[in-house]
């Protein structure tokens, strides 16, 4: 009687353990699906500024004159501006014709063609970090860091050819 009993048992958890592995593996190929849309889409995004949001950032961060910009699967990107120029923000920022790095969530590393002026002297910056705690950006100078507000960045920035703001002597 009991071989029995054990019989209806033991089928009805194997047949568990069957619908519940199923079920689980067809959970993880949807999201796996969805992770890959929402890249696809990231992808897909043809403004620049709409997809540094997607990935934690402010819009702002570059500047108004994007031609093109490509991103791979590894977070490489490469953007191409029409021409260098210069934006104010806090400090004076020259953007070099075009700008690489890796872009993960929240951060911005191996960055190449953004320069800004600290005192009297031009400074590469390296690597960019989202806080979402104390909603600051932190620019990385080398080892050195600073951190900007957030809201500084929310805008995208109008390029200028000139990153000199002074009037000329000439033309008082």
């Amino acid at each position: 009687m009991a071989s029995s009993t054990i019989a209806p048992i033991s089928l009805t958890l194997i047949l568990l353990t069957l619908f519940s592995l199923t079920h689980f593996s067809s959970s993880l190929r949807v999201l796996r699906l969805n992770s890959d849309r929402r890249f696809t889409a990231n992808l897909s995004t043809s403004d620049v500024h709409d997809l540094l949001p997607l990935y934690g950032l402010p819009r702002g961060l570059l500047p108004n004159n994007v031609k093109s910009y490509s991103l791979s699967e590894d977070g490489s990107f490469k953007v191409e501006l029409q021409s260098p120029c210069y934006v104010q923000f806090d400090k004076l920022v020259w953007y070099d014709k075009k700008i690489t790095g890796k872009l993960s969530y929240g951060s911005v590393s191996d960055v190449t063609g953004i320069q800004a002026k600290k005192l009297f002297v031009w400074v590469s910056v390296t690597e960019i970090h989202a806080d979402k705690d104390s909603d600051t950006i932190r620019f990385y100078v080398g080892f050195l860091s600073e951190d900007l507000p957030a809201k500084e960045f929310e805008k995208v920035p109008v390029c200028k050819r000139n990153g000199c703001q002074e009037i000329k002597p000439e033309s008082i």
